[in-house]
């Protein structure tokens, strides 16, 4: 047996067995039900990998509703196209160090946090986004009970994504999936500023 032929049986033995402990894990998730994903952590990516799922959702003929916390960018690359295919809130003032109005900002956050309530008690969405949702529990904006509640009390089938640094610990024990994104190295840090496409 030549070289080749041995260090491909070898792979061979070693995906076979691979394959054999995913089919099981595939196999014992058998369980049909909305899910929540929490995105969070400080690196880039978070509302990326939300809106990648409304694109997924959309391809699937799905109801998918979005509510934008804070941000208030309507020029955004993801608004101008996902937003013709799905129902899109952007709802906030801006970023919190802009505004430095605290009874602003939480009149903002009550005013979106009831159009995600709406969504969320409908079970025709299929897929709500609350992008950017972790700061309004972090900095109080929103009462915590009622959100965990409505979070909670969701249609048995709807799924719903969370994104935002800093998620409270609740948010983590609710969550289905959790994904924390860290930072290893970013362009802004070397000065380069946020760019069309990629970053809006």
């Amino acid at each position: 047996m030549s070289q080749d032929q041995a260090r491909n049986e070898r792979h061979a033995a070693r995906m076979a067995r691979k394959k054999a402990i995913i089919d099981a894990h595939i196999a014992e998730a058998n369980i049909d039900t909305g899910i929540m994903i929490l995105l969070t952590g400080n690196g880039k990516g978070k509302s990326s990998s939300a809106f990648g799922m409304v694109a997924r959702a959309i391809g699937h003929g799905l109801k998918v509703g979005v509510v934008q916390f804070i941000k208030n960018r309507t020029d955004t690359g993801e608004e101008a196209f996902l937003g013709q295919h799905c129902e899109w809130h952007v709802m906030g003032d801006g970023f919190t160090w802009e505004t430095q109005n605290f009874d602003a900002d939480k009149a903002r956050s009550e005013t979106a946090w009831a159009m995600a309530a709406k969504m969320l008690n409908d079970p025709s969405y299929d897929v709500v986004v609350l992008d950017e949702l972790t700061y309004c529990l972090s900095y109080k904006y929103l009462d915590k009970d009622i959100v965990l509640r409505d979070l909670e009390s969701r249609p048995e089938m709807q799924h719903v994504v969370v994104t935002g640094r800093a998620a409270i610990t609740e948010l983590h024990e609710i969550a289905d999936t959790v994904t924390v994104l860290a930072d290893e190295k970013h362009a802004y840090k070397s000065g380069i500023r946020a760019q069309k496409g990629l970053e809006w």
